[in-house]
């Protein structure tokens, strides 16, 4: 048999023959190593028949047996294991003598005054639901000494106070919409409702699924000793979905963290925070570091309403600024997208970072015919005016073709299809987005010749490449936008398009699934290019 002893004598690992055991600075961790140079999850160790298997699991300093480094090795007695910079060495143990079964207490309620289990430590431990704390609170008697903050003349005043304090405290957190903000109202509630000496909230990683440490506050200000929260105990609450009121914690066979024992914890308490859709976000813990005995049945109870509060305090914070967020992109991307397109890229994780890579894409080009000399006849104002018109119900039926608006070049629009959303049929929306432009300018058009106003003739034209769609710019502004030669041919074709006439590519011609009637025209010399462009001009 083995063990790990620290070389600085603080820390000692136990070890069981064959179970497997992960040495981290996450609070999680089975052997938890708080130090700078221990990665979350840094190795691996477990007792062989012949000595301790040290397995690095990718850790960023290294784990070294006797000074050199590792990925797997077997370590034997007064062997020197280092993790990082910490260094433990293998020593024999004499193998302990049995130990009598300690059943742990049932799940269900049992009073901390009758039927309690011999040599068990851990009073009350509840599952805890959605809405489970209320109830318990309005309907439980107190037993023991409690530590709330409570002065009530008999048990119905009480109860009353008791409802209406966590009243009080749901009202205050719904006001707390930032989570630091609001956890750390939390903290401080505790200490005002109830007397420990440390209070800590821990949230659950939705990709690690680890219990990060948020905020961590003691009774006397010392920054150190409310650094860290047993690990047994913080697993134990988010694994089995209970809270636990443990009226001494060092000495508890189902507390074997080392943890509890450099921190002379004693009398602890902690919750699972439990999210609508039944999810642990976390827990909530408290505990004294003296006394033993310390908390009371009530107290549990009222943790846990008082858990469940902040739990639902905690999602509405999450789903605010999930919303602000998604308002905000939804904002700035529906300049340029479709509402219902920038609606899901909004709704996306990485939402305003959008991919830059090569991908197809259709280019659509459409610009007004003869607007320079056209518009050196008109004011400014009747510029604006008659642009902010025209580009309204062009950018309109690009939108409700399932386009994006890559930007305004003077009077022309550049418009994309396939980026940054794919669809099967891109093709034939750019298609029917040209032919529903010219209709809608012919309505323009009859609309500003009643009002004796100039009319305009367009251009357009569509090519179908590989192109690099991504953010371009710089530090102080990014536009999402396409660049490559399909974008220049593109551009060019709309040159040669006549008045009111869609000109067409072949390479786009071949991905429209509905081809319309065409006319091949000669193809055309495009500046930039060696050989001439195939183009169509499509019938109406």
């Amino acid at each position: 048999m083995y063990k790990l002893l620290s070389t600085s004598g603080e820390q000692a690992i136990d070890l069981q023959l064959g179970r497997k055991l992960v040495v981290g600075r996450a609070v999680t961790s089975d052997v938890p190593i708080y130090d700078p140079t221990i990665s979350r999850r840094h190795a691996e160790i477990v007792l062989t028949e012949s000595g301790v298997r040290v397995t690095d699991l990718g850790s960023s300093n290294g784990t070294f047996l006797n000074g050199a480094k590792i990925t797997e090795a077997e370590a034997g007695e007064n062997d020197v294991v280092t993790f990082g910079k910490v260094a433990f060495r293998v020593k024999s143990v004499t193998a302990p003598a049995p130990r009598p079964q300690v059943v742990p207490p049932p799940a269900e309620f049992k009073s901390s005054k009758g039927g309690g289990v011999a040599g068990g430590t851990i009073v009350r431990q509840l599952p805890v639901s959605v809405s489970g704390g209320v109830p318990a609170i309005v309907i439980d008697e107190p037993q023991g000494s409690s530590h709330l903050k409570v002065k009530a003349g008999n048990q119905e005043e009480r109860r009353e106070k008791k409802l209406s304090l966590l009243l009080e405290v749901s009202k205050e957190l719904s006001k707390q919409q930032e989570l630091d903000r609001l956890l750390d109202k939390v903290v401080d509630f505790t200490f005002q409702i109830m007397n420990v000496d440390r209070v800590s909230i821990l949230l659950l990683d939705a990709k690690s699924n680890e219990l990060i440490p948020r905020i961590s506050k003691s009774r006397t200000g010392d920054a150190s000793a409310a650094k860290h929260v047993p690990q047994s105990i913080a697993r134990k609450a988010v694994e089995e979905r209970v809270a636990i009121l443990s009226d001494n914690a060092a000495a508890d066979e189902r507390f074997k963290g080392k943890s509890i024992l450099i921190q002379s914890v004693r009398s602890a308490m902690c919750t699972p925070l439990m999210g609508s859709d039944s999810k642990v976000l976390g827990i909530l813990y408290v505990d004294n570091l003296t006394a033993t005995h310390s908390f009371a049945d009530e107290d549990l109870e009222f943790l846990i309403a008082f858990g469940g509060l902040t739990a639902v305090a905690i999602e509405n914070s999450q789903l605010s600024e999930r919303i602000r967020s998604e308002a905000l992109v939804r904002s700035n991307f529906e300049r340029y997208f479709s509402p219902n397109i920038a609606q899901v890229i909004a709704q996306q994780r990485e939402a305003g970072r959008l991919p830059s890579e090569k991908r197809p894409v259709v280019v659509f080009f459409s610009d007004i015919r003869g607007f320079t000399p056209m518009s050196e006849t008109m004011s400014p104002d009747e510029i604006a005016r008659l642009l902010t018109e025209y580009f309204t119900e062009m950018v309109d039926k690009v939108f409700e073709h399932g386009g994006t608006l890559d930007k305004f070049m003077g009077d022309a629009i550049m418009a994309l299809w396939g980026a940054p959303i794919a669809h099967e049929d891109d093709a034939d929306r750019a298609m029917r987005c040209a032919i529903a432009q010219l209709t809608e300018l012919e309505k323009l058009n009859a609309k500003w010749k009643a009002e004796g106003r100039t009319e305009v003739q367009i251009g357009i034209a569509i090519n179908f490449g590989e192109v690099f769609a991504g953010n371009i710019g710089s530090d102080r502004r990014l536009e999402y936008t396409v660049i490559g030669d399909a974008v220049n041919t593109a551009y060019r074709l709309c040159g040669k398009a006549g008045a009111n006439e869609i000109l067409i590519s072949e390479p786009f011609y071949e991905q429209l699934k509905k081809k319309p009637p065409v006319e091949a025209l000669e193809p055309i010399q495009v500046k930039g290019k060696t050989k001439k462009v195939p183009v169509y001009r499509v019938k109406r």
